[in-house]
């Protein structure tokens, strides 16, 4: 009995608060279905985590399990890597392919991430601050990935909130894009023109993006690297059974695995103070200058652009990686200003040159960082 009181007096109103975000979390990815595959893992390991005394976490010389599978697949980077494999095997380039042009969007649409390093340098240190402009890539993984990689101690709250706004991509997005564009930009037609794409381009390109991103910023080689052998083994044509299972059993299993790791990290001592709000701030600052990048690039182009040759500057928001999201809400938004105005093929492409281009600024960061770390 005492023991029971011994576990009681242990507990604060700190741990409570987590009980609650991790029950905020669960409901969303219940009742919402937002991220569910994550969202349900992180709510409720972050209960399991802030219980008094928990026997899931390091106590003392006791080893949790949870603790364990941070030092076994988090601290060495392995498991966001894992999961780039299975994201790799879902991405078909093809319609990229068709119209490589598209990839300077996605590279546009990492400006937000430039922007938040330097507001992120004024309230934290460098490592952290790297860390948390890389919420704005809207790429879980790679969110994670550079976080672990700088020591960063606010992994808990970057992963919640990359994901999170993963998650509220339809509700971000589209305001920050009517207040870029014009009507008139909007209602822009883009017909498209289905091209070919051989089976050896398709084999080739992992391949030859792996090289060019590792001479640009080798520490991106385990991400690009990752991302582009799932790809591989999507397009060599003699690897079904593997390309099904990292898309499936691989992705699913990792991602349960990775959302109670973090979990182990979102305790209450360091989950609940007033940095977490400030992260979630800055993570916003970096989703809407993401897409405000995107889109002004594609402004800036229809002013060297013939009239009929213009670029519905919508298309621009898509570069950032939330997969297939900010591509499907272009669309819609394209869809609501005019029923035939149909983008999906334009702004998917986009969207998949985003998943690349986030990883490189990701490892560019890691570049950029070596001299502090």
């Amino acid at each position: 009995m005492s023991q029971i009181w011994g576990n009681l007096g242990a507990l604060t109103w700190q741990m409570v608060a987590m009980w609650i975000i991790g029950g905020v979390m669960i409901y969303l990815a219940i009742c919402k279905e937002m991220e569910p595959t994550l969202l349900l893992p992180m709510g409720f390991g972050a209960i399991l985590v802030n219980l008094p005394l928990s026997g899931a976490i390091t106590q003392g010389d006791t080893v949790g399990p949870i603790s364990a599978l941070f030092e076994a697949g988090m601290s060495n980077e392995l498991f966001p890597l894992l999961l780039f494999i299975g994201i790799g095997a879902m991405i078909d380039f093809g319609p990229l392919l068709e119209k490589p042009w598209l990839m300077l969007f996605g590279a546009a649409a990492q400006f937000g991430i430039f922007i938040t390093l330097v507001l992120a340098g004024l309230f934290f240190d460098l490592p952290d601050a790297a860390s948390i402009a890389v919420i704005g890539a809207a790429d879980g993984p790679t969110a994670i990935f550079v976080a672990n990689s700088l020591g960063s101690k606010y992994l808990g709250a970057i992963m919640v909130a990359a994901y999170s706004y993963m998650a509220l991509v339809p509700i971000v997005q589209p305001p920050v894009i009517k207040l870029c564009t014009t009507r008139k930009e909007r209602l822009i037609r883009m017909p498209y023109k289905k091209g070919s794409v051989t089976k050896t381009t398709k084999i080739l390109f992992p391949i030859v993006v792996t090289v060019l991103a590792g001479l640009v910023a080798p520490a991106s080689v385990a991400l690009v690297g990752f991302l582009m052998f799932g790809n591989l083994l999507r397009e060599c044509g003699v690897l079904n059974a593997l390309s099904e299972t990292a898309q499936n059993v691989l992705a699913n299993l990792i991602t349960i695995v990775l959302g109670l790791t973090v979990a182990g990290q979102m305790t209450a001592d360091k989950f609940v103070q007033p940095d977490t709000l400030l992260i979630l701030a800055l993570g916003l600052v970096a989703f809407v200058f993401d897409t405000v990048g995107g889109v002004l690039f594609a402004k800036l182009l229809n002013l060297f652009l013939p009239e009929g040759k213009k670029i519905n500057p919508m298309i621009g928001a898509a570069g950032i990686s939330a997969f297939p999201m900010s591509g499907r809400v272009v669309n819609q938004m394209g869809l609501a200003e005019d029923n035939q105005n149909f983008l999906l093929m334009y702004s998917i492409s986009v969207n998949v040159s985003g998943q690349i281009a986030s990883v490189i600024a990701g490892g560019l960061i890691l570049t950029l960082m070596n001299g502090y770390v």
